[in-house]
């Protein structure tokens, strides 16, 4: 997917499955063109000098070490550490947060004790998120739609986790089960929720897990999605506007 113009800044988008695609934000990232590169395909992750003015890493089912299973890994997180170096935008979310934390000196816990974290959460912004140049708008969308500025709903759906940040990292959001839901390093922010996901997105997710709680998330997230809206909007027309500056 990609249509690049002289006048419109490309954003890479790095995918790691077919069932954990861009949702909302394919109609929220506006104005850049959008090449998403369909890694589980063969296809390769491209190098920071090619990639364009951003890159935004999406979910998948691997680990962030899950290199034997998803051997276009250790590219990705290439790509994301040399953005930082190089301050590039870069927005990673869910194992594309994990990846990030993971290629610049955080540690990521596969499978620890708390077990998955899924359907719609509570959000709770730290101080430092308002000032954020991509979450700002968000904790403002939050206050906004329903919320405070304090606390969002977002959807979520992982078993693994950031428990260590990068060095230097500024720590924007927590929740009860996971404290490290965002963390910014330099022109990278991390998000381990899921602000592209619709309830009917979450819905799939959810109903190819164990556990007879679908419907009732689903119908929780349905309950809750004008909130979701306003927030992953939020979050994508931000990170779109850092892209294009």
């Amino acid at each position: 997917m990609s249509s690049a113009t002289d006048d419109r800044p490309t954003l890479t988008v790095i995918q790691h499955g077919p069932d954990v695609p861009l949702g909302r934000f394919e109609n929220w990232l506006d104005g850049v063109d959008l090449r998403v590169v369909e890694a589980w395909t063969g296809a390769a992750v491209p190098s920071i000098e090619e990639a364009g003015a951003g890159v935004l890493v999406l979910g998948g089912r691997m680990s962030a070490y899950d290199d034997a299973v998803a051997p276009w890994l250790p590219a990705t997180r290439r790509l994301m550490a040399d953005a930082v170096e190089r301050d590039v935008p870069v927005l990673g979310i869910c194992l594309g947060h994990q990846l990030l934390a993971a290629a610049t000196g955080g540690l990521v816990e596969v499978a620890p004790p708390p077990g998955e974290e899924a359907g719609v959460i509570r959000v709770t912004w730290r101080d430092e998120a308002a000032a954020d140049p991509v979450l700002g708008a968000a904790v403002r969308a939050g206050a906004e739609g329903g919320g405070t500025a304090v606390a969002v709903l977002q959807p979520s759906m992982h078993a693994d986790a950031v428990v260590t940040l990068p060095p230097g990292a500024t720590w924007l959001a927590y929740a009860e089960t996971y404290p490290f839901q965002a963390f910014r390093l330099g022109s990278a922010l991390g998000v381990q929720f899921h602000p592209e996901a619709s309830p009917d997105l979450l819905g799939a997710w959810l109903r190819e897990r164990d556990g007879d709680d679908a419907d009732a998330l689903v119908a929780a997230a349905r309950a809750s999605d004008g909130h979701v809206v306003a927030v992953g909007r939020a979050v994508a027309q931000a990170f779109a506007a850092v892209v294009r500056a």
